[in-house]
């Protein structure tokens, strides 16, 4: 009998989870917690600000966005005793950089957050659905996300053009760290390039105020509006990057350290919390890639079966992080919008070339890929509908002719 099946066994006998908790577990759980949270909050600031929000709007979606992943991080691991980390939906910030100007107001937005998370739901529900997604090619789905990453990654070289006094440090800073610990590289240089900007920029004269202000937590309800070239345009798409590039992965490194959990359960639960959570800004939830293997390790503890106590201390951590959300957005407002791109930019370097890479490997389906690639980081709209849409639709019609080619 293996450690996982006393595990079920266990669960099956209904023990007590309080007895499953374990220092280690507490320790790797805040980590992850302020590594995935820290990583991405600029990403997801600015996803938030393209896609219309003011700033109240955007700081009640980064609560709500913490809250909602929160509990349903915290749901899931109790209820499958699984280290399931969930998290914000990184790429589908990305895409509201690279498309967010196809929006015409952050109610349109919120009409597109809600699309998504209604397909989550029922591709984790209706399980050919999610076939079908997870049926989509794994290399026109990276050409697709590195197609979306590209203006992103792009902007480092762009801030250095903007101040170079505030982009050199910073592009320093993350690689100095980085050469260190790649994971503390990003909120390292966002560390040192807040006091930057207060010392050569300066801060507003009622920064106090403000600051006192934004100490209580603030949730604004947004009417959302439904309109069919956005949902087209940005809801199919960033429900396509959220499964194809968060929840497949998030699935597979459970399954990589020898847990079997059924994906449908697991996606309808994100999806769930995504909808209840759209009305108030936030872009989508879903099952995390990064912090699940941290949670999996060894690290989390020895026995396998007690490590979903990590999750569950990471869920209670970002609900923390959302009460002090309005903190951390009023110094990343002090640093100019090129410079969070930057940031931006640097913390989803590695995920730009990882995806162009996978995009790239397979020689007879490379064209395809480079097609799809190319609509998604061309920024262009074609009929009101973004790039990515028509890249993943164009990059799927090549890759089914030479197939077909290919069989005859």
């Amino acid at each position: 009998m293996t450690e996982l099946t006393l595990a079920a066994a266990d669960e099956q006998s209904g023990g007590n989870r309080l007895d499953d908790a374990s220092w280690k577990a507490f320790g790797t759980g805040i980590l992850g917690s302020i590594v995935g949270y820290t990583c991405s909050f600029a990403i997801v600031l600015q996803g938030l600000r393209s896609a219309g929000a003011t700033e109240a709007q955007a700081i009640s979606g980064l609560l709500a966005l913490s809250v909602g992943m929160g509990i349903s991080g915290i749901v899931l691991a109790f209820r499958y005793r699984m280290p399931i980390s969930v998290a914000w939906s990184t790429p589908g910030a990305a895409l509201l950089i690279a498309s967010g100007d196809t929006l015409g107001s952050v109610n349109e937005a919120i009409g597109v957050y809600l699309l998504s998370a209604v397909l989550l739901m029922i591709a984790g529900w209706v399980r050919p659905l999610g076939r079908l997604i997870e049926a989509i090619p794994a290399s026109l789905a990276n050409a697709m996300l590195a197609g979306v990453l590209l203006p992103i990654c792009l902007a480092p070289v762009h801030a250095l053009a903007y101040d170079a006094w505030l982009a050199t440090p910073l592009l320093l800073t993350w690689w100095l760290v980085g050469r260190i610990n790649r994971f503390f590289a990003v909120p390292a240089a966002l560390l040192v390039l807040v006091p930057l900007v207060a010392w050569r920029l300066g801060v507003p004269a009622d920064f106090g105020a403000q600051l006192r202000a934004s100490l209580i937590p603030h949730v604004e309800f947004i009417k959302p509006v439904f309109d069919p070239q956005a949902l087209i345009s940005i809801g199919i798409p960033l429900f396509v990057v959220t499964m194809a590039s968060q929840n497949v992965p998030g699935v597979a490194i459970l399954r990589a350290y020898g847990y079997q959990p059924k994906a449908g359960p697991l996606i309808l639960n994100t999806g769930f919390f995504s909808l209840l959570s759209a009305p108030f800004g936030a872009l989508g939830i879903n099952l995390a890639a990064l912090t699940a293997a941290m949670f999996c390790s060894e690290d989390a503890h020895e026995k396998p079966e007690r490590r979903y106590w990590a999750a569950v201390v990471a869920g209670i951590a970002y609900l923390g992080w959302g009460m002090i959300a309005g903190v951390m957005g009023l110094f990343i407002v002090l640093v100019p919008s090129v410079l969070v791109e930057a940031i931006a930019g640097l913390a989803l370097l590695g995920s730009f070339s990882a995806a162009l890479a996978a995009a790239l490997a397979d020689s007879r389906q490379r064209e395809a890929s480079a097609i799809a690639f190319l609509f998604a980081g061309s920024g262009l709209a074609f009929m009101g509908v973004g790039g990515a849409f028509w890249g993943l639709l164009v990059g799927s019609l090549m890759y089914m002719a030479v197939n077909f080619q290919e069989g005859r």
